[in-house]
């Protein structure tokens, strides 16, 4: 079977493979006349703000409490020691809020609460571990930090689970040490 350029469906296809032959050969260098409606306003990949620093600090129960997501402030928990920045996950560990401008008065309303809200800015090791969102979770701002010493191997390794997670998902910006440890 030979090619033949007098069947018509050979001949299109050999001017198509010309054709884009000679696109990838010798490329258009015009440049367009007009801005697209899209970019009008100007196009910057630039953020508006950048996002604040972190450190790596100690913290304790009740230096970390204060970073539970409200009045729009970072939400950081701890699972076993080790403190994450989990601000990008608002939805999931803060309150959520609406912001309403009411003749020139801008009020923050909380509309609900996030799935692991009760975890922000605080040690969410038992509540991870055991896969329960239940306040009796928490250990009190004033006692021990919990030991953890009663999971089972299967709920240490949820633990561990939920600690790789937050690794690759969130930034490590501290650790957890008992109170007056700092």
């Amino acid at each position: 079977m030979a090619f033949d350029l007098g069947t018509p469906v050979n001949t299109a296809l050999l001017l198509y493979i010309l054709y884009a032959v000679q696109r990838i050969l010798l490329p258009s260098n015009s440049q367009s006349k007009s801005v697209p409606h899209e970019f009008k306003g100007g196009y910057s990949w630039m953020p508006k703000a950048h996002p604040p620093t972190l450190l790596f600090k100690t913290y304790t129960p009740k230096t970390l409490e204060p970073f539970n997501g409200e009045d729009g402030k970072r939400i950081l928990l701890a699972i076993n020691g080790i403190v994450y920045d989990v601000t990008a996950g608002r939805n999931f560990y803060g309150p959520r809020m609406l912001s309403l401008d009411w003749f020139g008065v801008s009020v923050l309303i909380r509309t609900a609460e996030g799935m692991y809200a009760n975890f922000a800015g605080r040690d969410a090791s038992r509540g991870m571990a055991k896969q329960s969102f239940d306040l009796e979770m928490l250990t009190p701002l004033d006692q021990p930090l919990d030991k953890l010493d009663d999971l089972t191997p299967d709920e240490i390794e949820n633990m561990r689970g939920w600690m790789d997670h937050f690794s690759n998902k969130y930034i490590v910006c501290g650790k957890l040490v008992e109170n007056g440890a700092v």
